[in-house]
């Protein structure tokens, strides 16, 4: 249920389509690599942008959903850092041009950002009629947890999910590129270029983010509104944050970690709220746990800072150290 009035619900999904015309649309269709200057502004623009926003949240709807919209987008953006690295990786694999890397993301950011607003009404859907999908939700983020800190993670290397793989049997690609272009002719032939590989990818892969970013917000937040502008703010600017951090990447040695102290924390958040709401027959007699404790809205957002803000620091003086010794 929405916590915030619908008046400024409407007014803010107009306000962000304006960011996202304006920093997709017009921004982003000119092809060029962003200065650091370029990248730090925008940056700083859509962070003063988010904290405006949960500002003006809590003087609407006051500091709860407040603090839960700030949990939410603390938590996307980090998973959204994370999952520059194999962003990264797509680009080099399908060599795209570094003066075509920023429309690529824009229009990838655009596909994931359509996906992600489909599985949010479905997660929405889901927890409004069947409260123990708190448990799955919960333990999935509980794995992903689990195999963020053992090392189990693919983002060092992509690989082709199934749909691409299918595509490339049934349709004639090219291997070079001609442009911003989708379609091109060689020798009369009609034939697809690789961007339309890259788009898919950056927007495929992205729905597999999804699968535990969503269950991750839906663990602070149950308002719909709040968990797809926690999302939306997450993902403005992320593009210059890839052109910013690109080169650093490999540096935030401890993010995963902080990531996975986030994430199970969380998954441990929706078990114990599954036990309150239980209603499986097999579990206390189909009743609710009422002695679980309930973890306070001010408790969320205050692991979520120390954990990402104590693994960024942590790998910035590790960073550091690095530098350090290869100097002596």
């Amino acid at each position: 249920m929405a916590e915030t009035p619908l008046a400024f619900e409407i007014i803010t999904f107009v306000v962000l389509a304006l960011f996202f015309i304006v920093d997709l649309f017009v921004i982003g269709r000119r092809p060029h690599v962003p200065s650091t200057r370029e990248c730090v502004q925008h940056i700083a623009f859509f962070v003063v942008m988010a904290l405006i926003f949960g500002g003006c949240i809590w003087f609407f709807a006051g500091s709860k959903p407040a603090i839960e919209f700030y949990s939410g987008w603390l938590t996307e953006y980090s998973l959204s850092i994370d999952n520059l690295f194999v962003f990264v990786i797509i680009m080099s694999n399908f060599a795209v041009p570094k003066q075509l890397q920023k429309y690529v993301l824009s229009v990838g950011i655009t596909i994931a950002l359509i996906f992600r607003g489909i599985f949010i009404l479905i997660g929405a859907a889901l927890i409004s009629r069947f409260t123990w999908v708190f448990f799955i939700f919960g333990a999935f983020l509980i794995y992903t947890a689990v195999k963020l800190v053992i090392g189990g993670d693919d983002d060092e290397e992509y690989h082709e999910n199934g749909l691409i793989r299918a595509l490339r049997k049934v349709i004639k690609i090219t291997d070079d590129y001609d442009g911003e272009k989708l379609r091109t002719t060689r020798n009369g032939v009609r034939y697809w270029t690789p961007m339309l590989i890259v788009f898919l990818t950056i927007g495929t892969t992205d729905v597999m983010f999804a699968f535990d970013s969503i269950p991750a917000i839906f663990g602070l937040t149950k308002d719909p509104f709040l968990v797809f502008t926690s999302n939306v703010f997450a993902l403005l600017g992320l593009q210059q944050l890839y052109f910013l951090l690109g080169a650093l990447l490999d540096k935030l040695v401890y993010l995963p970690a902080g990531l996975s102290v986030v994430l199970g924390f969380i998954g441990v958040k929706l078990v114990m709220e599954a036990l309150h709401g239980n209603t499986l027959p097999f579990i206390n007699g189909g009743h609710g746990v009422h002695w679980v404790p309930e973890v306070p809205t001010w408790l969320s957002l205050a692991v979520i800072v120390v954990a990402i803000g104590g693994a960024s620091i942590a790998s910035v003086i590790k960073m550091k150290t690095l530098e350090s010794g290869k100097k002596a």
